[in-house]
């Protein structure tokens, strides 16, 4: 009875994340320190997702991105838009990137939502075992 009343909470529990919507602010985490690092902002334009940033935590606003490339060397980090084309199946939006502003690499990306408040982001080079997790949480 106690395993019926798990899968069912389970299920429930899926159910309602395929509602749940990445739009919105996210906290991230420095996968070092354990710090908040800054406030990425998800929205939709066009049916696909994107992420900017709209909040620098450890850094001065005025950082630039000097290991980005193309147009986006030497420019403000926050404003940029870090996270492009991610478009939704199923539970998970897919097929986008990310770029990573300290180091100017851009990832394939996944994201899904672990609960309302928990974003799992996931960023690979060429397939998705190749990769790690990062947990972004709302403000």
């Amino acid at each position: 009875m106690k395993q019926i009343a798990i899968i069912i909470t389970s299920v429930l529990m899926s159910i309602n994340l395929i509602g749940q919507s990445p739009v919105g602010i996210w906290k991230t985490i420095d996968d070092i320190s354990g710090d908040a690092k800054s406030h990425i902002e998800i929205y939709e334009e066009n049916g696909k997702l994107y992420g900017k940033v709209v909040k620098l935590l450890m850094s001065d606003p005025s950082t630039l991105c000097t290991e980005c490339k193309d147009d986006l060397k030497d420019q403000p980090v926050l404003g940029m838009v870090l996270m492009k084309n991610l478009v939704p199946k199923k539970n998970y939006w897919e097929k986008g990137t990310i770029m990573d502003p300290e180091t100017g690499k851009s990832y394939k990306c996944k994201i899904y939502m672990e609960s309302p408040d928990k974003l799992k982001v996931r960023g690979y080079i060429g397939i998705e075992a190749l990769g790690r997790n990062q947990y972004w949480h709302r403000v």
